[in-house]
């Protein structure tokens, strides 16, 4: 959902409060089928490569992922100010810079533990697609949306499952 409005909203619009609106619809635009049909292609092959070298890498890759890619949420959320006065993001609050580096400890400890030859490769790409989209949500609508932090997750998976698969 996140990764569908923030294609449609942050696309489409001329304002900020224009592209706020369209990422609060519930109907998914061209932007955002386009978004989810490249991420699900994406995964699919990634999955795919991974699942073809057996059980082991496939189980950590999925482990691996999973604590990777919710790190830029956290880093966001504490980095990036919410966009709007009245969203889930502004009620949910903003994480410390400890615990920000606590979310970062924990991923890069289960890469090392389950994948240790991945954690450089994930350390240097995973975070890249998060920055982009924060900058780019900073200069479209002010700054991060609940959407803005679940597309920030999806890139930082598909990115991470591609990286994994081109480690194998």
């Amino acid at each position: 959902d996140g990764l569908a409005d923030c294609a449609d909203g942050l696309w489409g619009g001329g304002t900020p409060q224009r592209r706020l609106e369209i990422m609060r619809d519930s109907r998914v635009g061209s932007y955002g089928v386009l978004a989810l049909v490249l991420g699900a292609l994406l995964r699919w092959q990634a999955l795919a490569l991974l699942a073809a070298q057996g059980g082991w890498p496939l189980a950590a890759g999925l482990l691996v992922t999973g604590a990777v890619s919710r790190v830029p949420m956290v880093a966001i959320m504490a980095r990036v100010p919410p966009a709007r006065p009245d969203g889930l993001s502004r009620m949910v609050g903003r994480p410390t810079a400890g615990a920000a580096w606590g979310a970062l400890g924990l991923a890069a400890a289960t890469a090392l533990l389950l994948w240790p030859s991945a954690l450089l490769p994930l350390a240097l790409l995973v975070p890249l697609p998060a920055l982009w989209l924060s900058a780019l949500a900073r200069r479209r609508i002010g700054g991060q949306t609940g959407d803005v932090l679940g597309a920030s997750q999806q890139l930082s998976e598909i990115t991470a499952l591609c990286c994994l698969a081109a480690l194998v």
